[in-house]
Order: C-alpha cells, then sequence, then structure tokens
C-alpha cells in the first residue's frame, strides 16, 4: 500500500491542536498521528504530505528536515468560508536511497491523484517535483508544469539528478510526458545564457519577476492550463522569511507568493501542488507562518473552482472567430466565469502531441490583440509544440 509509506505527524505538533481555539484548522483537519492512526480519506480533496527527502540538494551538509514549526502555524489559522476537507497524512521519511523516496513519493502520488485528491507537498530539495511528474505516466495524459522560481532548473541533463537540473531530466527522460514547462518569477543574473536559449527553442513560458510583479493577474491563464504546480521558496525575497542565512535580496513578497498560490488553487486542471526547499532554521517562525499562510491561499483557491465544463461541443461559451495572417483563430468566453480560452487546433498528418483539439487558457487583452492583428505568443508556443 502507498499509504505505509508516512509516518505518522510528530506528537508535539499534534499535542498544539489542544491548545487552540475550536474553530481553527487545527480541529478539523484529519490528521495522521500515532493516538488515532492514519485518518479515513472518505470525501477528502486535499492531502497535506511532508517531505524530509533533502539529499540532492547541491548545498546538502546532511541537516535533517523538521516540519513542526509550519504545522503549527498551519493549524492556527482560521479556514475561510470552506467546504474543503482537509488530510494531514504525515511524513515521507528519507529512503535507504534517494531513488528509494522517489519510488515512495511517485506511488503516493499516483495513488491521491487516482482518487481525485489533490496532494499538497512541502519539502525537501525540489528535485522531488521530478517523482511528482513521474506520477503522471500511467494517467494517459500530457503534463503542464508551472515552477515558481528564481531559476529554470534545466541544468545538465547528463549529470546525476539535483535541485536545479530536475527539469533537464523531466525534458529528455522518457516517457515524453511534457507538453509545456512554464517559469514564474526568473531572475535573470540567475540563469545561464543557453538556458534562457534553450526556453525559447522548446517554446516553453518564461515569465520575469518584474513583469510577474508589474501584473500578477497575467498569472491566471498560466496557472489554468497547469497540472503541477512547484513553488521554490528562493523565489520569496529573504526579507519575507527571516532565514538567517539566505541571500536573496529580490523575489516575491509575501502578499504576491499568497496570490500567486490562489491562482494556483482555482484553477480546475491543478491535480499536484508542491512547495520546496524549505529550510530549519533558528529564526524560522517567520518563514513557517509564511509557507502556512501560502497553503491556506491555496485551499482557499479550491475551495472556490469554478468546475467548469471544458467540453467545447458541451461548454456553455460564446465563440469569437478572428482572422489572422492565413489563421482563424478561434476563442471561446464562458458564460459561467467569464473567462477566455483560445483553441489549439487538432492537424492531421503530424505527429501531434496532443490527439485531439483543445483549448488553451488566455486573456481578454489577447483576444483584443488577436482583433489587431496580433498572434498570442503563448498560442503560437503552443502550436508549435503540437507539432515537434
Amino acid at each position: 500500500m502507498a499509504y505505509e509509506v508516512l509516518k505518522p505527524v510528530a506528537d508535539v505538533a499534534v499535542a498544539h491542536i489542544q491548545l487552540l481555539h475550536p474553530q481553527c484548522i487545527g480541529n478539523s483537519i484529519r490528521v495522521h498521528s500515532d493516538h488515532n492512526g492514519f485518518p479515513d480519506l472518505d470525501g477528502v480533496q486535499i492531502a497535506l504530505v511532508c517531505l524530509r527527502e533533502n539529499r540532492n540538494d547541491r548545498n546538502h551538509l546532511g541537516e535533517k528536515l523538521t516540519f513542526t514549526e509550519i504545522r503549527r502555524a498551519f493549524y492556527e489559522l482560521f479556514p475561510g468560508n470552506w467546504n474543503t476537507i482537509i488530510a494531514d497524512l504525515g511524513d515521507i521519511d528519507k529512503g535507504e536511497t534517494v531513488e528509494d523516496t522517489y519510488f515512495a513519493v511517485r506511488t503516493l502520488s499516483e495513488v491521491l491523484i487516482k482518487q481525485q485528491i489533490i496532494p499538497v507537498f512541502l519539502g525537501g530539495s525540489q528535485d522531488l517535483v521530478y517523482p511528482l511528474y513521474r506520477a503522471y505516466d500511467n494517467l494517459d495524459q500530457m503534463v503542464n508544469l508551472v515552477n515558481v522560481d528564481s531559476r529554470f532548473d534545466m541544468g545538465d541533463s547528463t549529470q546525476p539528478i539535483d535541485n536545479i537540473s530536475y527539469v533537464g531530466k523531466i525534458i529528455v527522460d522518457q516517457p515524453y510526458n511534457l507538453f509545456n514547462y512554464s517559469n514564474l518569477g526568473y531572475q535573470t543574473y540567475f540563469n545561464p545564457q543557453e538556458e534562457i536559449d534553450l526556453m525559447d527553442r522548446l517554446y516553453f513560458d518564461a515569465y520575469r519577476l518584474g513583469n510577474v510583479t508589474a501584473s500578477l493577474s497575467s498569472v491566471e491563464p498560466v496557472m489554468r492550463d497547469a497540472d503541477i504546480v512547484a513553488i521554490d521558496m528562493g523565489a520569496i525575497k529573504s526579507s519575507e522569511l527571516s532565514y538567517k542565512y539566505s541571500k536573496m535580496p529580490n523575489g516575491f513578497d509575501g502578499k504576491e507568493i499568497c496570490a500567486i498560490a490562489r491562482y494556483a488553487g482555482i484553477s480546475d486542471k491543478v491535480s499536484c501542488f508542491g512547495i520546496f526547499e524549505y529550510k530549519n532554521d533558528t529564526q524560522e517562525e517567520t518563514a513557517a507562518m509564511l509557507v502556512a499562510q501560502i497553503l491556506w491561499y491555496f485551499i482557499e483557491g479550491v475551495n472556490f473552482r469554478a468546475s467548469e465544463n471544458m467540453d467545447i461541443e458541451k461548454g456553455n461559451f460564446l465563440t469569437y472567430q478572428v482572422p489572422i495572417d492565413n489563421e482563424v483563430l478561434t476563442f471561446y468566453k464562458s458564460d459561467k466565469t467569464e473567462r477566455w480560452w483560445i483553441e489549439i487546433p487538432f492537424i492531421s498528418g503530424l505527429n501531434n502531441k496532443l490527439k485531439r483539439r483543445t483549448l488553451l487558457p488566455c486573456t481578454y487583452q489577447e483576444y483584443l490583440d488577436a482583433c489587431n492583428q496580433s498572434i498570442p505568443e503563448r498560442w503560437f508556443k503552443a502550436r508549435k509544440k503540437n507539432e515537434i
């Protein structure tokens, strides 16, 4: 059983619940504990799992991870007007090898996703995104990965995997399930030019930190198309975390990273969410509370999902056709939420990655740009990826 790898939540975190207000999250969440055993997952929509694995962190010095401070901070928050049922399934400890940990993470993720439970992971080094991605191998779908990070994390795919090269492994390792990779918040001086060029050649999406913070709403259509969303704590500026040894003067502030997490939660498509590169620190209270609030905003988003029917023939859409160059772009506007999509056509005779026509989330501004004879860049990239 995939659940056998899960260790109960530490007693000190469970005991903290007894001190909390009856309406706090800690008194409504289903907790895997030594005293009560493994929780009933019937009706659960979100499952929290902490990953103690960090051996593939390039700067690993043998330190051990604990998540008690995050749990205590999260448990003491009050829920919003939610009907979402949450479970804390405990921790996955380090396996005998890193590959053993990967196997446990992949197996658990696949089981939860098949049960339509969203796994929310707290880690650990970000190479753990690799087994999350591999969990989709048996789910018969292409995968869109969104990484909120100051770096692309492509690295050298010919070298052993680590926390800044796992995306390279995702791209080159079979089976090839990756359709799109999007980076939100990259900082140019942290990325070699060859990785920036590779992002362009593969038609992946990259959004600089300044562009995202100038218009946070631009995150929404990117998240709406994501299956996996991973946040690297290194994307957050150090002053927001009070980490003694961190060195990130630039990055997202607390309000911005929480808004990004809420956009991820609202997406009907996101089926796996993770926050990685958490560090235990003697001054970790601020960092732990920020992680707890990021979790809160993701769950808030999930609670307010629109659950739109994305079937073109059956959904309630207004259709707009825009002639541009030698193309006719087809846009759809939802009657329910007034959100916009653009169709990526299925082209017969090509080895399409997508086996049917599909909808790409977009913005109203992209529709207006198309009316002014400007092809949306994300549509162009998505079509090119489909034809590779």
